[in-house]
């Protein structure tokens, strides 16, 4: 089985930093793209970043030159630094990730997401 575990929530004044983690682990073979998405209250869930195995990387127009996304392909993790944070930062934190897992010979692919973390920014 495969688990992703988000830390690193919580609440920051605005202009505050928090770093997010997010770590794979179980029967992995490859991890491919991995990302953040955030969902607020009563707001559609949005991808914040995303980072492709060779360590591309996508943003949000709304965290563009505030958010930095990385990753540790010897650890299976991903980081969110977060910066000058403001209040509609707010949200529910999600880590994504595509994984290939195999079994039998056979490959799969799957995406699998964390249960979230919260993140809290005040006036």
């Amino acid at each position: 089985q495969v688990q992703l575990v988000e830390s690193g929530g919580g609440l920051v004044q605005a202009g505050g930093s928090l770093r997010l983690s997010c770590a794979a682990s179980g029967n992995i073979f490859k991890i491919n793209d991995m990302a953040w998405y955030r969902q607020a209250p009563e707001k559609q869930r949005e991808m914040v970043a995303k980072i492709t195995s060779g360590g591309s990387t996508n943003y949000a127009d709304s965290v563009v030159g505030r958010f930095t996304i990385s990753r540790d392909n010897a650890k299976s993790t991903v980081y969110l630094q977060m910066n000058s944070l403001k209040p509609e930062d707010t949200a529910v934190y999600y880590c994504n990730a595509v994984i290939i897992t195999k079994a039998l010979g056979l490959s799969y692919v799957h995406d699998y997401w964390g249960r979230g973390v919260q993140v809290t920014v005040s006036s």
